[in-house]
C-alpha cells in the first residue's frame, strides 16, 4: 500500500487549527461593528453605518453555525461578509480610500482559503477597484496593499508549512522509533522473565551451597584457633632447647670441666637450627593474623657464602651418616645480596637436604657465581635423576615421585613449592636440569641490589642529569616509571611501621612521632595517606577534625594496634618477654627494674623453664637470689613470705594462672608495688584480630560519591560471604 506524503498526513491537523482559528475572529468583527455603530452619528445617514455594523455583528453568528457543516463555507462567508461591508462604506460615503480595507479581507482569504482563494479573492478585489468610480492614486494604492498583503502571507505562510512538514515527519519518525521501542521492552520483559527464572535457579544452588560455606568457615576458625594455640605449644619447648643450648655453649663451666669440643661443636648447630625454627614459628604465626597473600621478608645486606657455610654445617652430618661428598664452590669476591637471610638460607637448607636424602653413592656440589646483576646459585647430585613427565608436578605443593620413592624417603612435598615461592619472591626464578639416571641440578638466581630507591623531598623530581632537547617527533607508547607509594606513620612505637614495611611491597615510609610533625612532613613532600596507630581510634579523629593542616586531598586512616607497652600497661607489670627468651633479654629486663634487693621469684609450671631461667641469672655473676614455684598459688605464699624484689612470671598454668595472679597481686597492697616480668609464649601482638577498630577523615572531606566508593570498597573487602551475623568467637588477648 502506498505511504501517503507528510502534506497529505497533517492536512487533517492543519485544517482543524485553521478553523480553531477562524472562532478566533469574531472579537475583533465584535470590535468592528461596535465601532460603526459608536461613530454612526457621524455620518450624514446613521442608516450607512448602521446596516454594515449589523452585518460585522451577526458574521459571527453565521461563521459558528457553518462551522459545523463546513469549514470552507464559514471561510468563504468570513471573506465575502468583510467585503460587501467594506464596499457598502465605501459607496454609501463615497469614500474611495475606504477601499483599501479591502486587502484585510483579500488576506483572510489567502490565510483560510488557501492560495487558489486568496488568488481569486486578489482578483476579484482588481475588478471591483477598476469598475467602481474613484481617483487613479487611490486605485493604485489599493492594489498594491491588496497584492501586497496577499503576497506577505503566502511569504510568511511557506516557512511555517516547511518546518510543520518536518515537525510532522519528526513525529511520525519517533512514533515508528515509540512502536520499535515497544517491541523491544516486550521482548525485554521476556529476558527479564527469563532472568527472574535463572535468578531463582540460581538462588536454590546458593542454598545448596550454605552447608559447604558453613563447613569451610568453621574449617577457617578451627585453622585460626590452632594457629592461637600453637604460639604455645612450640614456642614453651623450643625455649628449653634454645636456652640450654646457649646456657651450654656460653657458661660450660657450670656442667663441670671436660666438655668434649665436639659436643659444644654439635650443640652449636643445635642452637643454629633451633633458632631458625623459631624464626619461621613467628613467621608463620605473623602470617595467620595478617592475610597480605603472600609471605612476608625481612631483607638485609648479607654475604651469600655466609649464608651457604651456615646451611652446609647444618647438613653436613646427614651427608657424613651416608658416607657422600658434599663439595662447595663458592666464586671469590661476591657481593653482598640484599635478600631474606632465614628465607635463602631455608632453601639452601631444602635443596642440600633433598639432594643428600635421595642420593645413595657419590655425592652432592654445590656452586656459587655471579651473572651480572644476578648470584646463581646450583645444587647438583649424583642420585637416581627426574623423569621428564615428573619435572612440570615436582615444584606443586604435597607432590612427590612415584610410590616406591615415597616409601623409602618420608617428606611432606612442600619443600620445593615453598623454596620456589621464596626465590620467586626475592625476584629471582628457579629451575631444573635432570633426566633419569643422570642425576639433578636446582639452579636458582637471585637479584644483587634491590630497585633504587625513590629520593624524598622535592629532589625526588629533578636530576642534574636532565638536558634540555626539543621533541622532534612523537614518542612511542612504552612503559612509565613507577614511583611508590609514600605514607606518612604517627605512632609512638614501631609496630605499624614493621607491619607496613613487611607485607606491603615497595612503600616509602616516614615515620613521625607527633601530629604537628606529621602536618610539617605532608606539607614538606606529598603523600598518599596518613597512618596513625593510636589506642584510641575516636579520640585520634576528633584530633584531626580539630586540625586544620591536614593537606586537601590527603586521606588518613587510623587503627589501633596492640603492642608490648599496651599489655604491660593493660596487666600492670614491668615488661613482657616472648619465649625463647635469650640469655641477654632475659637479664636486660632485669636491668630496668628498680629492684630493692637480690631475691627473683621465678613462676612457671614447667620445670625445665624453672631449671633455665634459674642457671642464667645465678650465672650471670650479679648475686642473684632464686626463688621457684609450680603455679600461681604456691606463688603467692613465697610473695607474702618472702616479698621477692622481682617476679618472672608464665601467664598459663594450672591451679591459678598467670592472670589470676596478677588480679590478686592488684588487691593485695602489701605485694602490689613488686614489680613483674611476663614471660609467656603467647604474644600480645600475634593475635588473630590485629585491630579492632578503623578510622578514616580526608582533608578537605568527603564528597558522595567518594563516600559511596569508600563503602562499596569496605563492603567489599569486609563483607564477605559467611561472616555478616556468624563472626569467630573472640579471642582472649593474652595481654
Amino acid at each position: 500500500m502506498a505511504t501517503n506524503s507528510p502534506a497529505a498526513e497533517m492536512q487533517p491537523t492543519l485544517r482543524h487549527l485553521q478553523d480553531e482559528t477562524i472562532g478566533l475572529t469574531a472579537p475583533a468583527l465584535y470590535l468592528a461593528g461596535a465601532i460603526l455603530i459608536l461613530t454612526a452619528e457621524q455620518f450624514e445617514n446613521p442608516l450607512h453605518a448602521g446596516l454594515p455594523a449589523i452585518v460585522l455583528l451577526l458574521l459571527p453568528l453565521a461563521i459558528g453555525q457553518l462551522r459545523r457543516i463546513s469549514y470552507l463555507g464559514a471561510a468563504w462567508a468570513l471573506v465575502l461578509g468583510c467585503v460587501g461591508a467594506i464596499l457598502a462604506l465605501a459607496v454609501w460615503q463615497q469614500e474611495p480610500a475606504l477601499l483599501c480595507l479591502l486587502a484585510l479581507p483579500a488576506g483572510l482569504a489567502a490565510l483560510f482559503a488557501g492560495r487558489a482563494g486568496g488568488l481569486l479573492t486578489v482578483a476579484a478585489g482588481s475588478l471591483l477597484l477598476f469598475a467602481l468610480p474613484g481617483a487613479p492614486i487611490l486605485r493604485e494604492v489599493a492594489l498594491v496593499e491588496l497584492w501586497g498583503t496577499v503576497g506577505l502571507i503566502w511569504l510568511t505562510l511557506r516557512p511555517l508549512l516547511t518546518t510543520l512538514q518536518w515537525s510532522w515527519s519528526s513525529y511520525e519518525r519517533s512514533r515508528t522509533l515509540l512502536e520499535q521501542a515497544r517491541d523491544y521492552q516486550v521482548q525485554l520483559k521476556q529476558s527479564l522473565a527469563d532472568l527472574a527464572e535463572a535468578n531463582l535457579q540460581l538462588t536454590r544452588l546458593n542454598r545448596l551451597t550454605q552447608a559447604l560455606r558453613q563447613a569451610a568457615e568453621e574449617a577457617r576458625r578451627a585453622k585460626e584457633e590452632f594457629v592461637a594455640n600453637v604460639s604455645h605449644e612450640l614456642r614453651t619447648p623450643l625455649n628449653m632447647v634454645i636456652g640450654f643450648s646457649e646456657m651450654i655453649i656460653k657458661a660450660p663451666q657450670i656442667y663441670g670441666a671436660g666438655i668434649p669440643d665436639a659436643l659444644l661443636a654439635d650443640l652449636t648447630v643445635i642452637l643454629r637450627n633451633s633458632q631458625h625454627l623459631s624464626a619461621l614459628i613467628d613467621d608463620v604465626l605473623d602470617l595467620s593474623q595478617i592475610e597480605a597473600g603472600r609471605m612476608a621478608l625481612t631483607k638485609e645486606r648479607v654475604g651469600l657464602p655466609e649464608i651457604i657455610e651456615e646451611a652446609v654445617t647444618a647438613v653436613r652430618p646427614l651427608y657424613e651418616s651416608k658416607g657422600l661428598y658434599l663439595q662447595v664452590e663458592v666464586a671469590p669476591g661476591l657481593p653482598s645480596l640484599f635478600c631474606d637471610r632465614t628465607r635463602i638460607r631455608e632453601v639452601l637448607l631444602n635443596l642440600l637436604s633433598n639432594a643428600g636424602r635421595f642420593t645413595e653413592q657419590g655425592g652432592v656440589r654445590l656452586r656459587a657465581w655471579q651473572e651480572g646483576n644476578t648470584l646463581a646459585v646450583s645444587v647438583t647430585d649424583t642420585g637416581p635423576g627426574i623423569a621428564a613427565k615428573d619435572k612440570d608436578r615436582l615444584f606443586q605443593p604435597f607432590q612427590q615421585l612415584d610410590g616406591s620413592i615415597r616409601r623409602l624417603h618420608a617428606g611432606s612435598g612442600l619443600g620445593l613449592a615453598i623454596s620456589k615461592a621464596f626465590v620467586e619472591l626475592h625476584g629471582g626464578h628457579m629451575d631444573l636440569e635432570s633426566a633419569r639416571g643422570a642425576g639433578t641440578t636446582f639452579t636458582f638466581r637471585l637479584p644483587i641490589d634491590p630497585p633504587a630507591p625513590i629520593p624524598g623531598g622535592a629532589a625526588r623530581w629533578l636530576s642534574p642529569q636532565w638536558h634540555y632537547g626539543e621533541h622532534i617527533r612523537q614518542r612511542a607508547v612504552g612503559p612509565h616509571p613507577v614511583l611508590r607509594p609514600r605514607l606518612v606513620v604517627l605512632e609512638q612505637g614501631d609496630t605499624l611501621q614493621r607491619l607496613v614495611s613487611r607485607y606491603l611491597d615497595d612503600v616509602e615510609i616516614a615515620p613521625v612521632a607527633s601530629l604537628p610533625e606529621a602536618f610539617q612532613e605532608l606539607s614538606r613532600t606529598p603523600a598518599q595517606a596518613l597512618l596513625v596507630n593510636d589506642p584510641s581510634v575516636s579520640q585520634a579523629l576528633q584530633e584531626l577534625d580539630h586540625a586544620t593542616a591536614l593537606p586537601y586531598g590527603t586521606p588518613a586512616i587510623i587503627c589501633s594496634i596492640p603492642d608490648i607497652r599496651e599489655a604491660t600497661d593493660h596487666l600492670g607489670i614491668a615488661d613482657y618477654l616472648v619465649k625463647p627468651i635469650s640469655h641477654e633479654q632475659l637479664l636486660g629486663a632485669l636491668d630496668h627494674l628498680p629492684m630493692r634487693g637480690k631475691t627473683v621469684l621465678i613462676v612457671d609450671d614447667e620445670p625445665e623453664a624453672l631449671q633455665l631461667f634459674q642457671r642464667i641469672l645465678v650465672t650471670s655473676g650479679r648475686g642473684y637470689r632464686v626463688l621457684r614455684a609450680a603455679d600461681g598459688v604456691q606463688a603467692m605464699e613465697i610473695m607474702r613470705r618472702e616479698r621477692p624484689a622481682a617476679v618472672l612470671l608464665d601467664l598459663v598454668m594450672p591451679e591459678m594462672d598467670g592472670f589470676h595472679l596478677l588480679e590478686a597481686r592488684r588487691s593485695d597492697p602489701a605485694l602490689r608495688d613488686i614489680p613483674v616480668i611476663v614471660t609467656s609464649a603467647l604474644d600480645p601482638a600475634g593475635q588473630p584480630i590485629v585491630s579492632r577498630a578503623l578510622g578514616l577523615t580526608h582533608g578537605g572531606g568527603l564528597s558522595l560519591p567518594q563516600l559511596l566508593t569508600c563503602i562499596q570498597a569496605l563492603i567489599g573487602i569486609l563483607g564477605t560471604p559467611g561472616q555478616a551475623g556468624n563472626p569467630a568467637p573472640p579471642q582472649k588477648s593474652a595481654g
